[in-house]
Order: C-alpha cells, then sequence, then structure tokens
C-alpha cells in the first residue's frame, strides 16, 4: 500500500485524489491522508502564479513532516481577472518520494459580477459563494463550479479531472524521467 499525503483536510480535496488514483492505478492501493498545510499565499490567489506556488508550498510543507510519504499532493484554488472578467481554477503539484513532479490545472470558467466583487473587496470564493447563493459552507461541498453548473460537475469531480493530468508523469515515467 502507498501513502498518499494531500496537503489539506477538505474532504472534497481529499475524496479528488482518491478519485484520480484510483481511476489511473486501479490495480494499486493506496491510503490518503489528508494534513493541514499551509499555503504562503494569500487566503484567496488572486492570479495563476500565486495558485501555482499556494499548491507547491503545500507539498513543502507536508514533506517535512512526512518524508517517507509515496506521494505529497497540493491543491490550491485561485481566480484571476481577464478584459474585465474574473475566472476561477485550481492547481495541483503532485511530487513523489524519489522526486518526480507532476502538475494539472483545472478548467477555467468564469464567474458571475456579484461573486467577483465581494473577492475584490477581500472575500474568499467559498465564503462570496456563501453570501450569493445563500450556501454554507461550499467550498467543502460542490463549491462555485457545482452551484453554476447545478452539479453537473461538483468540486470533487472538477479537482479529479486535473489531478488525472498531474498523475500522467507518474503513469507514463518512461517518456518524463
Amino acid at each position: 500500500m502507498k501513502t498518499v499525503i494531500v496537503a489539506s483536510t477538505n474532504p472534497v480535496k481529499i475524496a479528488a485524489v482518491k478519485d484520480g488514483f484510483a481511476a489511473m492505478f486501479p490495480n494499486e492501493t493506496y491510503e490518503c491522508v489528508g494534513i493541514e498545510s499551509k499555503s504562503g499565499v494569500g487566503n484567496q490567489p488572486m492570479s495563476d502564479a500565486e495558485a501555482y506556488k499556494g499548491a507547491k508550498n503545500r507539498v513543502t510543507f507536508v514533506q517535512k513532516s512526512h518524508p517517507t510519504a509515496d506521494y505529497l499532493i497540493g491543491i490550491e484554488a485561485g481566480v484571476e481577472e481577464k478584459d474585465g472578467l474574473m475566472e476561477a481554477f485550481a492547481w495541483i503539484y503532485i511530487l513523489s518520494k524519489d522526486g518526480m513532479v507532476g502538475q494539472g490545472k483545472t478548467g477555467t470558467f468564469n464567474l458571475p459580477k456579484q461573486v467577483a466583487t465581494l473577492i475584490k473587496e477581500g472575500k474568499e470564493l467559498g465564503e462570496a459563494d456563501d453570501i450569493v447563493f445563500q450556501k454554507t459552507n461550499s467550498k467543502q461541498q460542490m463549491g462555485a463550479v457545482g452551484i453554476l453548473t447545478d452539479n453537473v460537475i461538483d468540486r470533487t469531480k472538477y479537482y479529479r479531472e486535473a489531478v488525472i493530468l498531474a498523475l500522467i508523469p507518474f503513469k507514463h515515467k518512461e517518456y518524463y524521467r
């Protein structure tokens, strides 16, 4: 059994990692453990670069306490303004105990203006969603993507695909070494 440390205690992120590993490596067994971690970036990353850095920093943070884990995974959601619209996305950063790195990014989608306004005022995306859509703790459930797609894509599914993309180098090591 391999140990996978998810640098978050958010059940959505842990479920996405479990699902991604099961899809990519169906004949292997994994123990996925969520560990609270620090991103080293703002509570709401406001750029692609800041979200990427947050995902990578989360891995570096948990690596100190779990240096023998087979895989360390950081997931960091972010937003960025482009052409007057605010888009949402997340980065996945994976480090294996042998030093191999995998990275993946979710698709992006535009946020409603009311949500974007609250984020610009200093709120995190999840908090802004809860206010605008009258939800409670949506970031640990369906997230903005689930709310806006009527759960056609919930937050777990949204992250799962990016986890799978980040696992490509581990699935095909012969091409990435």
